[in-house]
């Protein structure tokens, strides 16, 4: 059974970012990262070729970005840069991926890769990484290729997951004795899946904001009856990969997020393999989710993962 959070009175310290903005001010949800793609998916599959089509989908869907939300700069001032290097297994060419380090005070606690979602760099999800870490992680947040100071390359689905393997190796080399979990945001839950899938030695799985599949999550829009599935080659397909992560899973989404459907998190909830939480965050939306659902955070990280909160 879901898990239902009520609203605080007090706000979080620091908003979480819009997914995109305009100055100050967000813009129409339809300019979120899933509404762009879906509009070139549209758009562009009549009027260009496959590779053209290929290239656009990549920087519809991620938006990479070397800035940061202008609210949420200031929230990473004290976090630690880290930096994993590697070659590149599809390129064979080398990457440079820039990291924030935000260490428990708890010598003894389980560390976490944090992959955020669209739009802007690691910056701007740093109020949510200092929540995590105030549950208990020491948290490493990596900028894929594309995203602030990590190598200047177009993302795609797959150079996405070459980065979060690389993060996750780096962690276990550098913590090989620590429970390590692995936490994605939005875009970032459908990385996270996929890499908890691939990965054998992850302690559990936490994923906010989540949806099964790119086409999937096109299909609830008001065109979505158009016929642009076949069209879309970055698919982020969690749904299909979720049944062979091999630890808990967490699904966490707010009752009034109005970019991913909640009946998207629950169908991948649905498909994930026992044990597992469903957690639905009464009055919460795509981006404070996260902050008003703290309390109920706490209890499944307890009750699914045994971990003291």
């Amino acid at each position: 059974m879901p898990v239902v959070a009520n609203n605080p009175s007090s706000p979080p310290r620091v908003a979480d970012p819009p997914a995109v903005a305009c100055g100050r001010s967000p813009c129409a949800k339809r300019r979120t990262w899933l509404g762009l793609a879906s509009a070139l998916v549209v758009a562009v599959g009549s009027l260009a070729g496959c590779a053209t089509l290929e290239e656009k989908q990549r920087e519809w869907i991620f938006q990479p970005s070397k800035n940061t939300w202008w609210a949420s700069a200031h929230a990473a001032e004290g976090m630690r840069d880290e930096w994993i290097e590697f070659v590149s297994p599809s390129s064979g060419q080398p990457v440079r991926l820039h990291a924030l380090w935000h260490a428990s005070e708890q010598a003894d606690a389980p560390v976490m890769l944090y992959l955020h979602g669209a739009r802007w760099d690691v910056r701007g999800s740093a109020p949510r990484i200092r929540r995590m870490q105030e549950l208990g992680f020491s948290v490493l947040a990596i900028d894929y290729r594309g995203f602030g100071r990590s190598t200047d390359e177009l993302p795609s689905e797959e150079s996405a997951d070459e980065d979060a393997h690389a993060a996750w190796r780096w962690l276990a080399g550098a913590y090989p004795a620590s429970r390590r979990y692995v936490f994605g945001h939005s875009l970032g839950s459908a990385i996270a899946v996929r890499l908890a899938a691939e990965v054998t030695d992850e302690a559990g799985l936490i994923v906010e904001g989540s949806f099964t599949s790119i086409p999937d999550v096109v299909s609830t829009f008001k065109w979505g009856w158009l016929p642009v599935s076949a069209l879309i080659s970055q698919r982020f397909d969690a749904a299909s990969r979720i049944a062979g992560v091999g630890s808990p899973v967490l699904v966490v989404h707010g009752s009034e997020d109005r970019l991913i459907s909640p009946e998207l998190a629950r169908a991948l909830f649905e498909r994930a393999p026992q044990p597992k939480r469903f957690v639905l965050v009464e009055g919460g939306s795509h981006h404070n989710t996260n902050s008003i659902g703290q309390g109920l955070y706490r209890q499944a990280l307890r009750e699914l993962f045994g971990l003291a909160t």
